[in-house]
């Protein structure tokens, strides 16, 4: 048996035992999760992941040195239990099938002590290099220079590694023209939209990179502004990632690129556009829990909650889906300065059967302010070791951007604890491990971060809760919103799951999880940049609103919890299949892209479109886009198949309901299943 020091990043992660052989020769291979802290007296879960050479072999689980109260599942290798004592120790998962061949994994587990409270922090913290804060004192052309140096560098850097956060301090500004590119962040610092207001000013997304289309405008935001524009219409032409929220417009809103070319986005929420939002060339739109003037245009999947001024409920002619309000809606955390100059982050509370914005008028949201001395600032530089000790502590924690390497899961342990990114802070995982693990507490809110895929395979990006674990949150349920997730495209990522949601209640708020169909060299592929689910449900009651899932190499979505409820989806099948053979469901022609488990009882589903692009093999076919039990429980609402330039086909829109796709990229729509 020859035992292999693991490193990473020069930190060692534990002794990984090279797996054994059977008398059979085939073996038994057992990913190491890396480093695991918790907490004492929270809930813990670890799925062990495991592999066996031989096929047809059931694998047996056993591990030694397991903290005080956790124990393993023979059967599924589920770390699971409650920690019920302090301390370090190294822990060995074992797994062995029927012929004699083992494997085994070996890593540290530290479980600290409840948190004594945060320290150390500052509520004026040093937001690094990458973070410009705006004053009104700044001249317009001072502030102008800066944004397009800005500009210059994130214009066409859709897979560089450059971050930018540009903040505006409460107070008047005029005549700022602000070019958002890639990786790029716009906000104001007021404690309500209001108190930053730029006249005559634009913030503007549009067709840069010299196409005409605004289908790959990524990763960027505007958030917490007032604006009014210098010719009456703001344009904010973005695809998925480019969240518009708690903006206030003081006339139109373009959504679609000058040159009226394709889009593919979007994500509105707790704003106020007076004027007109216009669509035009936008295939899908969500608007969530706004005030609008008035909407015009629709071409596939338009959709609506809680928004005044939103047109009627029309679907199919045109695709309109409205809801009079959101069932439970709790608004962004945000970053403010208060009329001392100290940094808070802003926490609205939570919001049931919710229509419009949380503010308006110049009055604030509902909530709790949290002073920045609560809050551990990372920057690239700092470990996960470090990161999680803060947690540990009581900390809760705030991403600078930048692009972080991860060779241990950060644990979010402690109920109420924000995560919040500036500038797309992106988490790259090394050697497979899960790059964060939420406790099944009340209240933890992340918002604002990429995900992105390492080069060896994790079983998880982020895992919201423990499976299995019924504890209710309804009254302060966890959220994940404008939570980002790529598996290639940069590097050749891989990942079996991307987001996995086990807590009940928790709200899933504007994820784009993305297996790249395009990227660098050498970074996508059938057999390259593999992952096989997008989001996976678990939890009872969670609710999806603005759930962007694309190109996952299984089921896109995969909902096995009861009570659970989207509002919005948008997807495109994976381009990619070589062949039909590699991309089956048993007998069954490819994978649907949104699946309600059979055992599901209760389930709500509304504004739903899927799209297929074969462009490897335009012989591959999907049998159907939309997979559920045809209970009464289970209501899917407004759904609709395109084949994208026809290329590719998918045969029923629902199980077996629904025509197959047109040949002239037009839908195939079903109203109301079953």
């Amino acid at each position: 048996m020859q035992f292999v020091t693991v490193k990473d990043n020069a930190q060692v992660n534990g002794i990984e035992v090279q797996p054994a052989g059977g008398g059979t020769g085939n073996t038994v291979t057992v990913s190491n999760p890396g480093a695991q802290t918790w907490t004492v007296g929270t809930a813990a879960s670890l799925q062990v992941q495991a592999s066996d050479s031989a096929s047809g072999q059931t694998l047996t689980y056993s591990a030694t040195g397991l903290p005080a109260g956790l124990s393993v599942s023979s059967s599924t290798g589920l770390i699971s239990g409650t920690p019920t004592a302090t301390g370090t120790g190294s822990v060995t998962v074992t797994a062995g099938d029927t012929t004699g061949a083992s494997g085994s994994a070996t890593f540290s587990w530290t479980v600290n002590p409840v948190a004594s409270g945060c320290v150390g922090g500052s509520n004026q913290p040093n937001l690094g290099p990458n973070v410009y804060v705006f004053s009104p004192s700044m001249s317009a052309t001072t502030i102008s220079n800066t944004l397009n140096t800005v500009f210059n560098t994130q214009k066409l850097n859709q897979f560089g590694t450059q971050r930018y956060a540009e903040l505006f301090l409460p107070g008047t500004y005029t005549g700022i023209e602000d070019n958002v590119g890639y990786y790029t962040s716009v906000q104001g610092l007021g404690q309500n939209p209001d108190q930053v207001a730029l006249n005559s000013s634009d913030v503007t997304v549009d067709s840069f990179d010299g196409t005409g289309n605004a289908t790959q405008n990524f990763w960027r935001s505007a958030e917490n502004m007032e604006i009014t524009p210098s010719a009456g219409n703001d344009r904010w032409a973005v695809a998925q990632a480019g969240p518009f929220e708690r903006m206030d417009v003081h006339g139109g809103l373009e959504l679609y690129p000058a040159s009226y070319g394709y889009a593919s986005g979007g994500y509105i929420a707790d704003s106020i556009v007076t004027g007109q939002a216009s669509s035009v060339s936008q295939q899908q739109w969500y608007t969530k829990d706004s005030n609008l003037g008035s909407w015009s245009g629709s071409v596939w999947n338009m959709v609506f909650s809680g928004v005044n001024g939103a047109p009627a409920q029309s679907y199919p002619t045109p695709p309109m889906t409205t809801l009079a309000t959101t069932p439970v809606a709790r608004d962004i955390p945000y970053l403010y300065v208060d009329s001392s100059g100290n940094y808070n982050v802003f926490e609205p509370s939570l919001r049931t059967n919710a229509s419009g914005p949380s503010w308006s008028g110049g009055s604030n949201s509902a909530g709790t302010s949290v002073p920045m001395s609560k809050f551990f600032v990372a920057t690239p530089s700092n470990t996960a070791a470090q990161i999680n000790t803060a947690l540990a502590q009581g900390c809760n924690l705030l991403f600078t951007p930048g692009v972080y390497t991860i060779n241990q899961t950060i644990n979010v342990t402690n109920p109420n604890t924000v995560v919040l990114g500036l500038g797309f802070p992106t988490l790259i995982p090394t050697g497979g491990v899960n790059t964060m693990q939420v406790a099944d507490v009340d209240g933890v809110r992340i918002q604002g971060i990429l995900f992105d895929a390492g080069t060896t395979n994790s079983s998880a990006l982020l895992t919201v809760g423990t499976q299995g674990n019924n504890t209710s949150h309804a009254s302060n349920p966890i959220s994940v919103q404008d939570v980002f997730f790529r598996i290639g495209g940069d590097i050749a990522g891989q990942a079996t799951n991307s987001l996995v949601v086990n807590a009940n209640n928790t709200l899933v708020d504007d994820i784009w999880a993305w297996r790249a169909d395009h990227g660098n060299s050498g970074t996508v592929g059938w057999t390259v940049n593999t992952a096989q689910h997008g989001l996976v449900v678990n939890g009872n009651n969670v609710l999806a609103t603005g759930l962007f899932v694309e190109h996952y190499q299984n089921y896109d979505v995969q909902w096995l919890g009861n009570g659970g409820e989207t509002i919005f989806f948008q997807n495109e099948m994976p381009y990619d299949p070589p062949n039909q053979a590699a991309w089956m469901n048993g007998s069954s022609d490819g994978y649907a892209a949104y699946e309600v488990g059979p055992s599901v009882t209760s389930h709500q589903a509304y504004g739903l479109g899927s799209y297929c692009y074969f462009n490897v093999n335009p012989a591959v076919v999907a049998d159907h886009a939309f997979e559920a039990p045809a209970v009464s429980g289970v209501q899917l609402h407004d759904l609709l198949t395109v084949s994208l330039g026809n290329v590719g086909v998918i045969e029923h829109v629902v199980n077996e309901i629904g025509a197959a796709t047109p040949t002239n990229t037009t839908p195939s729509t079903v109203t109301s299943f079953p």
